[in-house]
C-alpha cells in the first residue's frame, strides 16, 4: 500500500460516526483508506473508548438504542474490514507502551489514555496524528508528532 499513514485518537474516530466539527476531514481519511491511499492506525484501547462514548450518549438520551446499535456495529465492522484490507493497524496495548506513556504523564498534563495515544502513534511511525482534543494536540506536537487539531475541545 502506498500513501500516508495517520493515527486517529478516539475523538477523531468518533467524527467518522457522529456529525461534529472535523467530521469531513475524518470521513475523507476513511474514503482514502478504502482506496488504499491512506493507512489508518489507532490503539486497541480506542475501540473500547469509542464504544464507551457511544454508550454514554445512549444513556444521556443523545442516541436512541437503534442509533447506538447501528453506530457500534458499523464501527466494529469497519475495524474488521479495514484490518482485513491492510489499511488499518490496531496497535496492541502492552507493558512497554504503557511504561512510555507514564513518562509522558510526568512531562504533560495528560490522562494515561491520552499519553498512550502519543506513544502508540510514535510506535507505528505515522506521518500525522489527528485529534479533537487541544491538550492532547499540544502534547503530541511537543513530542514531535505532526498533530492536526480537528474542531477542538
Amino acid at each position: 500500500m502506498r500513501g500516508k499513514s495517520v493515527y486517529l485518537d478516539t475523538s477523531a474516530i468518533l467524527k467518522r460516526y457522529l456529525d461534529e466539527d472535523g467530521s469531513d476531514v475524518v470521513k475523507e481519511l476513511f474514503r482514502d483508506a478504502y482506496r488504499g491511499e491512506v493507512k489508518l492506525a489507532f490503539s486497541f484501547w480506542n475501540i473500547g473508548e469509542v464504544i464507551g462514548t457511544l454508550d454514554k450518549k445512549l444513556r444521556r438520551g443523545q442516541l436512541s438504542k437503534d442509533e447506538f446499535d447501528f453506530l457500534k456495529k458499523g464501527f466494529l465492522a469497519e475495524v474488521k474490514r479495514f484490518t482485513r484490507l491492510g489499511v488499518l493497524e490496531v496497535v496492541p496495548v502492552h507493558s512497554l507502551l504503557l511504561a512510555d506513556a507514564w513518562k509522558l504523564i510526568e512531562r504533560h498534563p495528560l490522562y494515561q489514555a491520552d499519553a498512550l495515544q502519543i506513544v502508540s502513534a510514535k510506535y507505528v511511525g505515522v506521518e500525522s496524528f489527528y485529534t479533537g482534543d487541544k491538550r492532547l494536540h499540544d502534547a503530541a506536537r511537543t513530542e514531535g508528532l505532526n498533530s492536526i487539531l480537528l474542531g477542538g475541545d
